[in-house]
């Protein structure tokens, strides 16, 4: 068997980015072969994503990338085990290039975005094997939970990311003024992610939701000892109020209390004499 070197040692690690120890015994298994040794670290890379597939990835980042003309958007979520890997140059550089990735072939599923392929810098290799790949080089799970892809050929995306890398959100606007209305939507992102709207407009909350939530009511007031002719009223009252907690523009601006969401868009409409409506919107929270 050949001699290894320190510099054939380090020759690995800067093609693989796994630790010295890992090279020099992958040189030795493979006779100094750094092709053999590549996938050597690839298989037991693949090996460790298998062992640690149990394992809680609760930690991670939100990531959001936008078009420079704002008219497509993604955003992701890619978990690891600890805090300490996700604030790692390593997973945050990696997690970037999924999301450029992604961004740049309009992928709108993790299924999708698993199966392309990753440039030179991770070896050609598909983005499910460069997931298995990075468990074995940082030696814990790596997991691409979730993805939304949108586009707005009638308008724009805009997104907030909340410092941390934790929270974000993503916003798909209609106008017909796109280049006036991009600080409204940004402002309407963070609305988003500070309030935790489940849907833009009322017609959109889901019909199970509101039986559920109507029945909810209905046995709390009857448990509260209220007539039965008084029931339907009381459910109606606070469905109102779930309404204006979960739908966009029935709840407070964040910028002003005393003021409804819906408001501040009709009076950006009239003074601006611009359509503006909200089509769709994403929020994730890091391990929701």
């Amino acid at each position: 068997m050949s001699q290894i070197s320190a510099k054939d040692v380090k020759n690995l690690r800067d093609i693989t980015g796994v630790g010295m120890m890992d090279c020099k015994k992958a040189l030795d298994e493979t006779g100094g072969d750094v092709q053999k040794a590549i996938e050597y670290l690839r298989k037991k890379g693949a090996a460790l994503a298998a062992k640690r597939a149990d394992k809680e990835a609760r930690e991670g980042m939100i990531l959001i990338k936008i078009t420079p003309d704002h008219q497509a958007g993604v955003i992701l979520e890619l978990n690891c085990e600890t805090d300490f890997v996700a604030r790692g140059a390593v997973f945050t550089g990696f997690a970037n290039e999924l999301c450029d990735l992604a961004l740049a072939n309009r992928t709108n599923t993790p299924e999708a975005l698993l199966n392309l392929t990753l440039g030179e810098a991770y070896g050609g290799e598909s983005v499910d094997d460069a997931i298995k790949s990075m468990t074995g080089k940082l030696g814990e799970k790596i997991n691409l939970k979730r993805l939304a892809f949108y586009s707005a050929p009638d308008g724009l995306v805009e997104a907030y990311t909340h410092p941390g890398s934790q929270l974000g959100t993503i916003i798909y606007v209609a106008t017909d003024k796109p280049e006036i209305v991009r600080e409204l939507a940004k402002d309407l992102a963070m609305q988003v992610a500070a309030a935790e709207p489940i849907v833009a407009v009322r017609a959109d909350v889901p019909a199970d939701y509101i039986a559920k939530e109507a029945e909810i009511y209905k046995q709390q007031a009857l448990g509260q000892g209220k007539k039965e002719e008084f029931v339907d009223k009381i459910v109606q009252g606070r469905l109102e109020k779930y309404y204006q907690e979960v739908v966009l523009s029935e709840q407070s601006f964040i910028k002003d209390n005393n003021t409804k969401v819906s408001d501040v868009l009709d009076e950006f409409r009239k003074k601006h004499q611009a359509k503006v409506d909200v089509i769709g919107f994403v929020r994730y929270k890091l391990g929701e």
